[in-house]
């Protein structure tokens, strides 16, 4: 009897141990979380939060202006605003265009990247240079490339007898393509490195058996590679589709959104709004819309993501 008694009683004993550790546990990962959560909240909650009230007043930049609760009418007067839906439509085609050349342009490059190339580290240094430089510089740069006067660009095409004083950035025709060159240059490297790590976990043995079984390159790459690379390619184009939407500074810096408000991307428009209206309650119910989309943008690419996972318990 005083065995089983000795016996029953050591769990009793010990649970108070070990409830005592799991709290111990988690007031740790809250102490460790709380220093992470904090920035996040301080700087992106609450900045949301103030941005999606403010749409619903009548803020202004202006002194000793009374805000007012106006629920809708911000967003039923941006409804009718042809101007902002045409900023978004040319949003849509910088974004859709910009994406989709990083993405391919990025795999070509790290596939060559992957290859037993001479002074490969070298070069893999000199393809993150783009990546690093600031958007200020990045455009500075390119304006003095596309200068129509006296740019290394014009000079290159005239000394090969084509057309003369090229207005790249002035030209309506040919701001838009020449800004969207910048966005593939300046984004394609951050591409580059998620696609190289994802060619680096392609198993080695699938592709020496495609080999074995007679596959060329190219089908090695289409049948065995490509799909390898499916889930991180869908990944990388998600996200720098968001990323590319909500560009600003380089367009800012380079065009302002002219010539006649043919790079006039949704967030340089806003600003505009914001800063030289000074309509901040508008400009408020804009950057709404424009979070709405994205979040709906990537819901769409999460759920795609997770499908196959589901589908495969």
């Amino acid at each position: 009897m005083s065995t089983d008694v000795r016996t029953t009683a050591r769990p009793a004993a010990t649970a108070p141990r070990n409830g005592g550790l799991a709290r111990s546990k988690r007031n740790e990962a809250i102490g460790l979380v709380i220093p992470t959560l904090l920035p996040i909240l301080l700087l992106s909650v609450v900045p949301l939060v103030i941005g999606v009230a403010t749409a619903f007043t009548d803020s202004r930049l202006a002194r000793n202006h009374d805000v007012q609760f106006i629920g809708f009418e911000n967003f039923i007067k941006l409804g009718s605003d042809v101007q902002f839906w045409q900023s978004f439509g040319i949003g849509m085609i910088w974004a859709v265009t910009v994406t989709a050349l990083q993405v391919v342009g990025g795999l070509c490059l790290a596939l060559l990247l992957n290859t037993n190339l001479r002074f490969r580290g070298i070069t893999r240094v000199l393809a993150l240079i783009p990546w690093a430089m600031p958007p200020v510089v990045v455009a500075v740069m390119w304006q003095m490339i596309y200068s129509p006067t006296n740019g290394p660009l014009n000079w290159l095409i005239e000394a090969l007898g084509g057309p003369q004083n090229i207005n790249w950035l002035g030209d309506f025709g040919l701001a838009l393509p020449a800004v969207i060159l910048v966005g593939v240059w300046v984004g394609m490297p951050q591409n580059t490195v998620v696609l190289l790590a994802g060619l680096q976990q392609v198993p080695g043995e699938l592709l020496e058996a495609a080999a074995v079984d007679g596959a060329g390159t190219w089908r090695r790459f289409v049948n065995v590679t490509l799909p390898a690379l499916r889930p991180v390619i869908f990944s990388i184009a998600s996200l720098s589709f968001i990323w590319n939407f909500n560009s600003f500074g380089i367009v800012y810096v380079m065009t302002e959104g002219g010539p006649g408000g043919r790079t006039m991307l949704p967030m340089l428009f806003t600003y505009l709004e914001a800063f030289k209206t000074r309509n901040t309650g508008g400009a408020a119910a804009m950057g709404d819309v424009i979070v709405v989309f994205l979040i709906v943008i990537l819901v769409i690419a999460l759920w795609r993501q997770l499908r196959p996972e589901r589908s495969a318990r």
